[in-house]
């Protein structure tokens, strides 16, 4: 199928897939292996000019969009997940710079991230802020022509491996969620470091660490958008990286898939395939209808976007949700097809299967996910009565 794809949509979905079934496919069991950052690959995709696919050509991007991006995480994400992140995770970093940045930030950060040279992340969670963003402790002081930091982020994917990070921070703590601000640091500025790389169940070729900041000090120019509009930033790129986060889990879903199709059609039992027994072919038929059903949903949040819509918090809270728990889904019924196999390291199902459930957890918990979805529907169900 094409669903719809532009020509250059279309080149993307190739060329991803070139490169994941070419340069990721062989390495990606010693990455999971090994925990380490997977630089070699990231030079690839910076090769391809698969590093600007969603921003702008003004600033050396391709000129996509959510569409383009969701496509390209979802053809490396069937391979592995863990070294998509690279990428998916750097357009998390990004969305705050093109949502929210001014065009001089603009042009000094979206070229380097587009042409591959700076990856991006993220810096919102912390020990006693996950779902709760406005339990932020993280500080920031104005100081002349600068901000003064203090205090650690946590559970950063592409932590220590960026170069651009976008922070959120707390700029009057009186006035709580509304007292948070956003800025853009870099790596290298004094006072900005990094604390232990976390030893995580799946995505292990992702990098995750803490952020830590001690009276680090940073020029005024880098706060994005105003003081006190930080949990907005937050928010609406969290609306925008959603549908990353459900097309990386889509494309485990599709990848598990493919491989217990692929298993059921070579192992034998009783004299035949395993293909051939119905209650095989039954878990197969629900497999593939959930992986594209997600598909849908997640192609139409990430149109819906694209289109300039304002109220997206539902569609996309809806694409992660229910794209992330069909990855888990499919990805313990592949491991159920291969049987005994399935469980073992050497098949990638096993790993596919734990890679699924972070996209369960991050950017928001699926519990949240639906919360943002009850809360859109009541808020619209209220403006149909006025």
């Amino acid at each position: 199928m094409e669903y719809g794809f532009t020509e250059t949509q279309g080149m993307i979905r190739d060329l991803a897939r070139q490169i994941a079934q070419e340069k990721i496919k062989p390495i990606r069991e010693h990455y999971d292996e090994v925990n380490e950052f997977p630089h070699e690959i990231v030079k690839v995709f910076a090769d391809a000019d698969l590093c600007g696919v969603y921003i702008s050509e003004d600033y050396g991007g391709m000129g996509g969009g959510i569409m383009d991006l969701s496509i390209c995480v979802e053809e490396l994400s069937k391979v592995c997940s863990g070294i998509a992140l690279a990428l998916a995770a750097t357009a998390l970093g990004t969305f705050p710079i093109i949502l929210f940045g001014t065009d001089e930030q603009k042009k000094k950060f979206l070229p380097r991230i587009a042409s591959g040279k700076s990856l991006a992340a993220f810096g919102l969670t912390e020990a006693n802020a996950g779902s709760d963003a406005g339990g932020i402790k993280t500080t920031a002081v104005l100081d002349g022509d600068h901000y003064v930091l203090n205090g650690t982020k946590q559970w950063i994917t592409n932590g220590g491996e960026a170069e651009i990070y976008t922070v959120v921070a707390m700029t009057n703590k009186a006035k709580g969620a509304r007292g948070a601000s956003a800025f853009i640091v870099e790596k290298g500025t004094p006072g900005f470091t990094f604390g232990k790389k976390e030893n995580k169940m799946g995505i292990r070729a992702s990098a995750t660490r803490e952020l830590v900041f001690q009276d680090c000090r940073i020029p005024k120019a880098n706060l994005l958008a105003k003081e006190g509009m930080g949990f907005i930033v937050a928010m609406k790129t969290l609306d925008s990286s959603r549908p990353g986060v459900a097309a990386q889990a889509l494309g485990i879903a599709a990848g598990a898939l493919d491989e217990a199709v692929d298993y059921s059609r070579q192992r034998r039992q009783f004299g035949k395939p395993i293909c051939s027994f119905q209650g095989v072919q039954f878990m197969l038929a629900d497999m593939a209808t959930q992986v594209e059903a997600a598909r849908a949903l997640v192609y139409a949040a990430a149109r819906h976007i694209d289109s300039g819509a304002k109220d997206i918090s539902k569609i996309s809270a809806m694409c992660k949700l229910f794209a992330s728990d069909t990855a888990m889904k499919v990805t313990t019924d592949a491991v159920q097809v291969l049987g005994g196999y399935g469980y073992m390291r050497e098949y990638p199902v096993e790993k596919m299967m734990r890679d699924a459930k972070i996209t369960q957890i991050y950017e928001g918990t699926n519990q949240i996910q639906r919360e943002v979805i009850g809360l859109g529907l009541i808020k619209e169900s209220a403006a149909a009565k006025k």
